[in-house]
């Protein structure tokens, strides 16, 4: 094999190789056309289906936009005035809590001294008149018994007489 064979080879081996190369590169462009046809056709159909849509949306927003700004103004506002009012109740209700915290005390004193008071009556009472009466019920006693002893001497002596000393104690 010389060399103008093998350059013969070489050189129909490269033209086939160009000619495959030129096949892909029309397989490529025709593919490349038939794609790009559909993405127009998908392109105009998102124009023609959704495009109306958000135009729809983006009025409606403008639209509603004072509204919801004014809705949200009115929520901050009231939640203003409910964070007012709700300190005032709880100031309110601190005030009452505190007060009737005080009642209790006083009423606790009060019910205190009461007791103690009505305790030391009891014992003035004690000492003036009950331990007088039971020591003039006792000399009482004491003279009663003198005087029977000393004038129902006689009556004694015939009961006693007449009941035996075991009986008495029955």
């Amino acid at each position: 094999m010389d060399n103008s064979n093998l350059l013969i080879i070489f050189i129909a081996v490269t033209a086939a190789a160009v000619v495959i190369q030129a096949g892909m590169l029309i397989g490529m462009y025709l593919a490349m056309r038939k794609t790009s046809a559909r993405m127009e056709a998908l392109a105009s159909e998102v124009k023609t289906k959704v495009m109306p849509t958000a135009e729809l949306t983006h009025n409606m927003l403008l639209e509603m936009r004072p509204k919801v700004e004014t809705v949200l103004s009115n929520v901050s506002e009231s939640s203003t005035i409910m964070k007012a009012q709700l300190q005032r109740i709880d100031a309110t209700l601190s005030d009452v809590v505190d007060r009737a915290r005080l009642q209790v005390i006083r009423a606790d004193e009060l019910l205190n001294r009461t007791l103690d008071r009505v305790e030391e009556t009891g014992d003035m009472v004690h000492r003036t008149v009950v331990s007088p009466v039971k020591q003039f019920s006792g000399v009482m006693h004491g003279v009663t018994a003198g005087l029977e002893a000393f004038f129902g001497n006689k009556r004694r002596r015939r009961d006693a007489a007449g009941v035996p000393q075991d009986e008495m104690f029955i």
